[in-house]
């Protein structure tokens, strides 16, 4: 029920972003108007409605992968004795979209800078094109080393147990919060991919889903994730070559 309603909630802030014009920019791109201030809005404000669409969104995208684990979790806490099970996996989940939350509101102070920086220098609006071409290149080349490896086994399979003593709301809260970073940290070339493709871009976020999904739960997600890498630096080679061949 909550994928349900967070994907609705997700697909209509979506199709409402779809319908603002974006602001061309120069470089041949456009920039997406949930990057600029609204009026009439305080930047607390500002922040605050940015992390309500994140949160909606990253609940949506990361509960098909993440549900596994919360299941695995509750299920060890209830062999081990614990008395409340699915209160336990529910703050495990708490803890997990925490950290979400916080790598969306440091996303959201950078990239409202960031996008101030772009309308006050043409220059760097000339050269974004290209830098968006090496940062799916980097992403690229994240997903295919042995450190995203060892990230995304640990998501795999975790939990390999529950600790001991008994747990209780605090270590589970806890866990979620390393589950989470865990999870970030697998996840870091793919969410350069969905800030450089749209990050309310609907067809960009079901295809990261769906990949995020088929890494964590396919017999070979590491051979998923490698392949995601080689497709992400084709893509920023085309990219860079397309903003040279643009700039000359």
């Amino acid at each position: 029920m909550l994928f349900v309603g967070c994907a609705a909630a997700t697909v209509s802030a979506g199709a409402s972003m779809s319908a603002m014009a974006a602001l061309p920019m120069r470089g041949g791109w456009s920039l997406s108007m949930h990057w600029l201030a609204m009026c009439g809005l305080g930047a607390p404000t500002q922040l605050a409605a940015w992390l309500g669409m994140w949160s909606t969104m990253m609940a949506a995208m990361m509960l098909p992968a993440v549900a596994p684990n919360l299941w695995r979790y509750r299920c060890a806490a209830a062999h081990a004795g614990a008395s409340r099970p699915m209160a336990l996996a529910t703050c495990v989940g708490g803890g997990y979209l925490l950290v979400w939350i916080g790598l969306g509101a440091v996303i959201s102070v950078m990239g409202t800078a960031l996008a101030a920086g772009l309308l006050e220098r043409p220059t760097l609006a000339r050269a974004t094109p290209l830098a968006m071409g090496a940062v799916l290149m980097l992403a690229g080349a994240l997903q295919c080393t042995a450190w995203k490896a060892r990230q995304l086994a640990h998501c795999r399979h975790w939990p390999a147990g529950v600790d001991v003593p008994l747990p209780h709301l605090f270590r589970a809260w806890r866990a979620g919060l390393r589950l989470g970073c865990h999870c970030m940290a697998s996840c870091a070339g793919l969410t350069a991919i969905l800030l450089v493709g749209g990050v309310m871009d609907l067809r960009v976020m079901a295809v990261v889903t769906a990949v995020i999904a088929a890494e964590r739960l396919s017999l070979h997600g590491d051979r998923v994730a490698r392949a995601i890498g080689v497709l992400a630096l084709v893509a920023g080679l085309w990219r860079m070559a397309v903003a040279i061949t643009a700039a000359g």
